[in-house]
């Protein structure tokens, strides 16, 4: 079992491809959706931290108390976490509740 997980987690670091997942599947059409799986999750977390990454400069910039580039920062990030919405990888309430919270903290710059 330790084994199967060491195995997948070098998998999603990219470090040997998707090629050898090793799953406990014996069905090859079952091994094929263990290794689409993988590389959904690997595409997943990518956009997902992308998105973080995004709302993450918006409240450094908010922050440092520069209100242009804050509202910069929030006009890059918007359209970001629409598309994670869009995509599914976040629920689109949560995504209104990232965009609320960062433009109350943009407008309250002054």
């Amino acid at each position: 079992m330790i084994k199967i997980i060491a195995g997948l987690r070098a998998t999603l670091r990219g470090a040997s491809g998707f090629q050898d997942v090793a799953t406990l599947a014996n069905i090859k059409s079952a091994k094929k959706r263990a290794r689409q799986a993988v590389g959904r999750r690997a595409r997943n977390m990518a956009q997902r931290s992308r998105m973080r990454t995004a709302i993450k400069k918006v409240l450094a910039a908010v922050a440092s108390g520069d209100k242009s580039a804050a509202e910069a920062a929030y006009k890059a990030a918007v359209p970001e976490i629409d598309r994670m919405a869009g995509r599914g990888i976040v629920h689109r309430n949560k995504a209104a509740r990232h965009k609320s919270r960062l433009s109350a903290k943009v407008q309250s710059l002054s």
